[in-house]
């Protein structure tokens, strides 16, 4: 049983609000952050969770209303100014760099130094190697972080965190790109780091994460805090209620729709993998897909999900072999151009690496695979970029002042439904989906459910993967296991059995 929520606080905002240029982020929000628990964060998309993180961090300097670190009235002017009071902060955007090594990550801007007055190399390397290792990674420290899987990139962010001196450490979805196995290991050196009085604020989007760790959760809607609450004393219902303002039974219901003709048939799907001629990533995968039918793939972390969406858009012609067949003709993808010219979308797992352009408005964004369609005289028409943005925007509901907002100004949902709408302007036959809710609220979750069933619905072919398989369960109307790269299991909806479905992606089953 979990006990009281304790008087002992650490840090706590009092009032505080922060305005962008045409936002109110926050509103006289309060939080108290209590030593040697974990105190959940909880809200959608921007509710202002991530704005209220980067006060408490240092990260954003000015501001309305107050901070007390132990009682006391506390100004920080950067992360450095934070750090030195004990605060870390682990985004979930990754703040790596990615051409430099996991040890040189790792130490950024506090590089220890030899006798000579030059950077120890070999010591940011065993230390490097120490922190990784209770996160049980064997990550070669002297790699690259741009070598690195979205998973083993937010192992390193975490070992970061850690590797100062914290008596608050903030986690921002850490587990969003973890495997299973990495967050049990995670929440096992969070509950070693409570026992020793850190206190945890921890930001998830995930409710079941809140039963499993939190002692205490704070809500957040609308750039406001709306209650405090012991975690043992609130239902995971009740939580998404006072997240949303209404009962969890209004969200996503899959509709029933009948299934047309074969669509899309891959045959023999293999990949080698990088520098081992002799190993494949994926061995003789084959699937067909339906109009109007939801497939979700579902696998471990490493089963090689994403590398087969890669396969398919054209990423691997050099290491693959198989054969792709759409509407009944062949098709050869030897470049992701051919792929969306045989109607082919793919939304990436990492939407801020490979889905945006940042620093760019969301007109432009949207328009980025569709450029042929906005020329007039050989030139781009800003106003026809312009409609096509607010249709978009108006159509998936993305929260913005104007479409002329940059991206990376917008919530990670907002963001998400960007790239959806940048491939759903080339009207696809076929639409590759890769952890499409990873980090984003329930909410924008529902949001995105009932656009995948309304595009099936309409007669598109949806793939998707995902690493939740409640997740896939609600949305899929046939799921197909991955594991090491083969093809292990197919179940109808009908049959959908959560143990099963588990068991046959597991290796070793």
């Amino acid at each position: 049983m979990r006990t009281a929520i304790p008087d002992t606080v650490v840090i706590e905002a009092r009032e505080i609000s922060k305005r962008f240029p045409g936002v109110l982020a926050l509103n006289k929000v309060n939080l108290k952050v209590y030593a040697g628990k974990v105190n959940a964060i909880v809200g959608e998309n921007g509710a202002g969770k991530s704005t209220l993180m980067n006060i408490l961090s240092g990260a954003f300097a000015e501001y309305e209303g107050e901070l007390l670190l132990d009682g006391q009235r506390v100004t920080f002017h950067d992360t450095a100014d934070a750090r030195r009071a004990g605060i870390a902060m682990i985004h979930q955007e990754l703040q790596l760099v990615p051409y430099l090594s996991v040890a040189e990550n790792m130490f950024l801007g506090r590089e220890p130094l030899n006798k000579a007055g030059l950077v120890d190399h070999r010591m940011m390397r065993e230390a490097s190697i120490g922190w990784l290792r209770k996160l049980d990674s064997a990550t070669d420290v002297r790699h690259m972080v741009s070598s690195l899987r979205v998973g083993q990139q937010q192992i390193v962010e975490i070992a970061k965190a850690l590797a100062f001196d914290v008596r608050v450490l903030i986690m921002d979805e850490p587990t969003s790109a973890l495997s299973e196995s990495e967050t049990n290991t995670l929440f096992e050196l969070i509950r070693s780091l409570t026992a020793k009085g850190v206190a945890i604020v921890y930001i998830t989007h995930r409710m079941d994460e809140l039963t499993r760790l939190a002692d205490v959760v704070t809500v957040l809607r609308d750039g406001c805090s709306i209650r405090e609450l012991a975690v043992r004393d609130v239902t995971i219902d009740g939580i998404v209620k006072l997240m949303v303002g209404r009962d969890v039974k209004d969200f996503f219901v899959k509709k029933e729709h009948d299934r047309g003709a074969v669509q899309i048939r891959v045959d023999g799907i293999t990949l080698k993998r990088p520098g081992k001629s002799d190993t494949c990533v994926l061995s003789d995968i084959c699937f067909e897909v339906r109009s109007s039918e939801v497939l979700g793939i579902f696998g471990v972390m490493g089963a090689g999900r994403t590398e087969l969406f890669e396969t398919i858009f054209g990423l691997h012609t050099s290491s693959s072999t198989g054969r792709i067949t759409i509407g009944g003709k062949r098709v050869h993808i030897t470049s992701p151009a051919d792929a969306v010219r045989a109607g082919i979308a793919l939304i990436p797992e990492d939407r801020k690496r490979d889905g945006l352009v940042l620093q760019m408005e969301i007109a432009k964004n949207i328009s980025l695979a569709s450029l042929d369609r906005l020329l007039r005289a050989g030139f781009l028409s800003e106003s026809l970029e312009k409609k096509q943005a607010d249709a978009y925007r108006d159509k998936l509901h993305i929260k913005s002042y104007s479409s002329q907002q940059p991206v990376v100004k917008l919530s990670g949902g907002n963001q998400q439904k960007v790239v959806l709408s940048k491939w759903l302007v080339t009207n696809p036959k076929i639409l590759l989906l890769d952890e499409p809710t990873r980090g984003i609220d329930i909410n924008a979750k529902s949001e995105i459910y009932t656009l995948i069933d309304s595009l099936a619905t309409q007669g598109m072919s949806v793939v998707v993967v995902s690493s939740e398989l409640p997740e896939i369960m609600a949305i899929a109307d046939r799921i197909v296991t991955l594991c090491e790269g083969r093809l292990t299991g197919e179940f109808e909806r009908n049959a959908f059995a959560e143990e099963a479905i588990l068991k046959a992606a597991l290796p070793g089953y």
